[in-house]
């Protein structure tokens, strides 16, 4: 295997003094007689050995955050791990589920989709007549009865419908299938009189007050009952860890608290499942769940995760059994145990996974809207003139294959974006309703460029909220014959259930992505899932990227780490010996190498590194490039106008955008010529500097030049996936501050995507085949 190029080692003599002085604090100044940057962008090629046996000039992991990246969830199965906390709220807390948009909407669908699983079920197991049914049910069935047979007609048990409006304005969505626009999604609160009753439980339990109001939005205006009676109830507030909790409910509860009482192995239970999603999960191994829990000092963890899904806190699913099946397998009673336990020694060891009620419900109805739209397309349609004008094989291929099928997966690299936007210009010109759809404002633009229609192309999120594309027909479904979504791999799975019960049968849907970026940041893996599960036809685009930089991108994907020429100094990589070194570079670089020797003013290039925190994480990278780009006092909570932002409105959502000014409405932003105005409550927990943003914030978008920061303390955070979404951002320069030594070949070989535990694979491998005519 060999290494990256290097840029030549200039005289020391050349560094520029006032750069230095503008790095920032003392700790961000490099050491004397280091490399320019400047000469390192002009010059020519050098090897870095790649032999394990090299000695390593890393740094150590001295803080937690510097090795991770907490924006995303961790590619980690441990439900321990630490949670995110750069989505969406402050430094080490955790996101509530409650808050997300996704469960929201979900929630709001739930009752509709419960009663579509009645009829399904009614119609794959008919009632033999008179059999177990009362009360409404039995009177339902015999006026059903009494219709069919012409004994009574049905204006006799119902009411004639009311005549329908005569107004010519636009069809009205039934309320309970039309999603609210994201504007108007209802926002959490709590009432003042119910924060004042539970600010003073909190007191009494020792808490701190600060709790009060979010304690109050997250268990509702009976939060101070409940957690009078059920103290550990506090754990589902954000940011609270269970020792905090054990204390609260040891000040209330005195001698009557314990390790083992029911109402805390049941919120523990709870707890790791929540962990679990910020990591990705969507369910976990029932082992794991009592592992975890014997290192919180439950003494019979058994008994409490049994206790746990008795009482709804959890779901448990077992291969070949439905949840019902599964949870009488999990719990034999009686005589029934002993001959229960050794009938289960004898069989195959089964998985047995616990998930929340929430992702359950979404892949379930996901899995069921992918079925539904691969058998209720019309699998004839002639687009053979279309394929035959398309731009590129890969092309033709897709737009063949979508012709024949209601779901297609697509997937390759930065380059194979131009396949899907071919489909969607081919589409609209055969007059369908076609549009493509993308993770970020930037992949919107790049889409409708391609496509050449500012109108072809949406983002995920303004699609699903109804702020742009075609609306809604009468039954609320999307005005849609087509829809393509690009940047596939970042859809988490309650996004995915949203989208495709948005689709009307008859609607084809395109995947597309590429499988080597870093997966969501929301829990699910559903692109690789339905990749895995090969439920629908895939195309593999055969359309490289081009360059040095494509050429390295492409090396990594398959885990080789190659040297690759870059005569027009596309890649460079700048060796440094720490973290104080690698936050001095950057700011040279971006401020003045890469302008001048590159041609990429500032504004257009983005720094990259592995995690927030540590002394060469984003929050450091962010306060020297300030200090450098956009100096000022920081009079608006910490920014001043023309400082460069990143909104995060929702976990797992980061909108580029710039300070324009602030008043009492308000912090004022420019995202990306859309105004936002962020409350001033909301700053500190949604706003951050992005001069420098983690790999997870950039999946995504792309830029003319990409500074990516690897120092010491950081190898620990890398994978193949990280490296490949952090190199593959730049459009034109690369730029590569190397810290990490043999760390960087090392985890591209050797450490790929940590699997996520999902549901959704088998879901789709036992579904029906579709019917091939």
């Amino acid at each position: 295997m060999t290494a990256l190029p290097r840029g030549e080692t200039p005289d020391p003599a050349a560094e520029n003094h006032e750069d230095r002085e503008d790095a920032g604090s003392d700790d961000a100044v490099g050491a004397a007689g280091a490399p320019g940057d400047d000469e390192a962008v002009q010059g020519g090629a050098e090897q870095v050995p790649a032999s394990p046996e090299a000695s390593s000039e890393s740094g150590t992991a001295a803080d937690a955050e510097a090795s991770a990246d907490p924006e995303a969830p961790a590619d980690s199965a441990d439900p321990e791990a630490p949670a995110d906390a750069e989505a969406g709220g402050t430094p080490g807390t955790v996101a509530a589920p409650a808050l997300s948009e996704a469960e929201i909407e979900l929630a709001a669908q739930r009752e509709l989709l419960e009663r579509i699983e009645k009829r399904k079920a009614e119609k794959e197991g008919p009632i033999a007549a008179g059999t177990k049914l009362s009360g409404p049910a039995a009177d339902l069935l015999a006026a059903v009865r009494a219709v069919e047979s012409g004994e009574k007609a049905a204006t006799a048990f119902f009411e004639p419908p009311s005549p329908r409006p005569t107004t010519t304005g636009p069809a009205s969505v039934p309320a309970a299938a039309r999603p609210r626009p994201a504007g108007q999604q209802p926002t959490p609160t709590a009432s003042p009189e119910a924060s004042d009753a539970v600010a003073a439980v909190l007191a009494e339990g020792g808490a701190p007050e600060a709790l009060a109001r979010p304690a109050a939005v997250t268990l509702g205006e009976q939060a101070a009952g409940l957690l009078r009676e059920d103290p550990w109830q506090l754990l589902s507030v954000p940011g609270v860890r269970p020792e905090q909790a054990d204390g609260f409910a040891r000040a209330l509860l005195g001698a009557e608290c314990g390790p083992d009482d029911e109402r805390r192995t049941a919120a523990l239970v709870g707890w790791l499942l929540e962990r679990a999603a910020l990591q990705g999960h969507t369910a976990l191994d029932a082992s794991q769940v009592r592992a975890a829990l014997t290192e919180r000092a439950v003494t019979d963890p058994e008994a409490a995760v049994e206790h746990a899904v008795a009482e709804g806190v959890v779901l448990v699913f077992q291969d070949g059994l439905d949840p019902a099946d599964a949870a009488e397998a999990e719990e034999p009673e009686g005589d029934d145990v002993d001959g229960a336990q050794d009938a289960h020694d004898e069989q195959e060891p089964v998985q047995v996974l616990l998930g929340l009620d929430r992702y359950a419900l979404a892949e379930e109805s996901l899995a069921d809207g992918l079925a539904r739209l691969v058998n209720a397309c019309e699998k004839g349609a002639d687009w053979t003139d279309a394929a035959a004008a398309a731009p590129s094989p890969s092309a033709a291929e897709l737009i063949r294959t979508v012709a024949t099928a209601g779901l297609v997966a697509h997937s390759g690299g930065e380059s194979a974006r131009a396949e899907p936007a071919a489909l969607v210009a081919a589409a609209r010109g055969l007059g369908l309703r076609a549009l493509g759809a993308t993770h970020s404002v930037d992949g919107r633009h790049r889409l409708a460029t391609a496509v050449g229609d500012p109108q072809a192309a949406v983002t995920l999120r303004e699609l699903l909220s109804g702020a742009a594309g075609p609306g809604r027909d009468t039954d609320g479904a999307l005005a849609l014959d087509l829809l393509v979504v690009l940047d596939a791999p970042q859809i988490d799975v309650e996004t995915a259930a949203m989208l495709v019960e948005s689709l009307a049968d008859g609607t084809r849907l395109v995947l597309s992505g590429d499988p080597g970026v870093l997966g969501s940041a929301g829990a699910g893996r559903v692109f690789a899932d339905v990749l895995a599960a090969r439920a629908c036809p895939q195309v593999v685009s055969r359309t490289p990227d081009p360059g040095p930089i494509g050429e390295l991108v492409s090396g990594i994907g398959i885990g080789e780490l190659t040297q690759v020429d870059a005569p027009g100094r596309e890649v460079v990589i700048v060796p440094v010996r720490d973290a104080g070194e690698a936050v001095h570079r950057t700011v040279q670089l971006v401020a003045d190498s890469v302008p001048r020797a590159i041609g990429v003013p500032s504004s257009d290039t983005q720094v990259i590194t592995v995690g927030h925190g540590g002394s060469a994480g984003t929050k450091a990278l962010n306060a020297a490039l300030k200090e450098r780009l956009n100096p000022g006092p920081g009079r608006f909570g910490g920014f001043d106008p023309g400082d460069r932002v990143v909104h995060v409105p929702a976990p797992g959502r980061a909108v580029p955008g710039s300070v324009v000014s602030a008043d009492a409405e308000g912090l004022h932003l420019d995202c990306a010529g859309t105004p936002v105005v962020v409350p001033p409550d909301a700053v500190e927990s949604s706003v951050r500097h992005s001069w420098a943003l983690s790999a997870h914030q950039a999946a995504g978008m792309r830029w003319p030049a990409v500074v990516v920061v690897l120092p010491g303390d950081a190898a620990q955070g890398l994978s193949r996936p990280w490296v490949y979404t952090a190199f593959s951002r730049g459009e034109r320069h690369l730029s590569v501050v190397h810290g990490v030594d043999q760390a960087l070949p090392r985890a591209v070989a050797e450490i790929p995507a940590q699997e996520r535990t999902t549901r959704l694979r088998p879901l789709l491998e036992a579904l029906p085949t579709p019917d091939a005519s």
